[in-house]
Parts: C-alpha cells; sequence; structure tokens
C-alpha cells in the first residue's frame, strides 16, 4: 500500500531547503538555547492492507524540546515525547494492542518573516517512534514485541513572547512512519501510516 503522504514530504523538503539556504548567509553572533514543554494530541490515521484493519485511538501525551540557534534563522532541535494508545485490528485478525509510544526527534527549524510578535517556524526532520505494549488486561496479544519504527518529520508553528525569557508556544507535528506490527506476522499490514501532533507550551529562553 503507498502512502498518498509522499507529494507533501517532498513539498516540505523542498521549502525547508530553500529556507535554508536564506538562513546560511547570516550567522548569529548571538546563538541562543530555548527549552521546552507542551501538551500534545495525537491522531493517528486508519490503515489497512493484507486482510487486516488497524484503526488506532487517539490520545494525549507530552513532549520536551531544546532548540539551539546556529544562524539567523535556523536552529536544530531535539525532542522526546511519550503518549499512549491503542493500536484495533479487525480482518482476518482481531486483536487490541495497548502500548506506550516514546518518540525521539531530531530536525532543522527555520523561523519565517514576523508577524507583529508572533514568531512563525516551520522544521524537518526525522527519528523514531518505539511502541512498547503495557500488557495491561484488555489491550494485549500473545508474543506482541517492543517496535521501533523509523519516522519522517515535518511541522509548523508560532512562538508569541510574554516576556523576554519566556514564550507560548503553538505547534503542528506530523509523522509518517510504517504501522505498527510488534514484530506480528498476524498484525502485519504492511502499510504506511501518519500522525497528526498538535500541542501548545511553554517555552524558556536563555
Amino acid at each position: 500500500m503507498q502512502t498518498k503522504t509522499y507529494p507533501t514530504i517532498r513539498a516540505v523538503l523542498t521549502s525547508t531547503a530553500i529556507l535554508l539556504m536564506v538562513c546560511v548567509a547570516g550567522y548569529a553572533q548571538d546563538t541562543r538555547s530555548e527549552i521546552s514543554i507542551q501538551g500534545t494530541g495525537s491522531f493517528t490515521k486508519s490503515t489497512n492492507g493484507k486482510g487486516i484493519y488497524d484503526n488506532p485511538t487517539h490520545s494525549g501525551g507530552v513532549l520536551f524540546g531544546y532548540r539551539y540557534q546556529v544562524y539567523r534563522c535556523l536552529s536544530a532541535e531535539a525532542n522526546y515525547g511519550y503518549a499512549r494508545n491503542t493500536q484495533v485490528y479487525s480482518g482476518s485478525t482481531s486483536a487490541r494492542v495497548q502500548s506506550d509510544v516514546h518518540q525521539a526527534t531530531g530536525s532543522a527549524v527555520a523561523k519565517l518573516p514576523q508577524v507583529m510578535k508572533l514568531q512563525p517556524f516551520v522544521l524537518a526532520g526525522g527519528g523514531a517512534l518505539v511502541f512498547k505494549p503495557t500488557l495491561n488486561s484488555g489491550g494485549t496479544y500473545a508474543g506482541a514485541s517492543r517496535q521501533a519504527r523509523g519516522a519522517f518529520l515535518y511541522g509548523a508553528g508560532a512562538d508569541y513572547p510574554l516576556t523576554t525569557h519566556i514564550a507560548v508556544r503553538a505547534e503542528y507535528r506530523g509523522f509518517v512512519y510504517k504501522t505498527p506490527s510488534f514484530d506480528q506476522a498476524s498484525l502485519n499490514t504492511n502499510s504506511w501510516t501518519h500522525t497528526a501532533q498538535p500541542s501548545a507550551g511553554i517555552v524558556l529562553k536563555f
């Protein structure tokens, strides 16, 4: 099954590359660091393949980030996030697998022109999503094990300053990755999926 997300990925990569070339023209003399904490939502697309349907539940979570300004409008960012959801399989196999979902990502962040006090940005990168079964009653499947999936990451957001060192952030992050199967052939749809992750929180700049 081929995902319809690839045209979007190409457009994001092209736009990001252009922004990066513009950014490197001006080196930041006063490099700055940021740490952030945000509450997130996770909304994952349903997929199917090989007679198996996977309908993940929606969930909430938390996202921690560290961003370092390298050039005038270019930063490098590392993030860790946590959420919990349930993969609900049906079709040739019926099963529910509840799992803790850990994300570890790295990305390039490019600032866009400021609008009033609002500082918008776009980002692109990658990382891993790790699905770890909780083994809780009602959400288990015999043999299901922890599984990591590589993911492409893209997104956009904006910061609004409250003081010189504190801002609020609203952000959207999108992940494209292979649907988890927990290393079980009977749960393998062999398809790609997309998770939309809107978030909002606080940023500390120093």
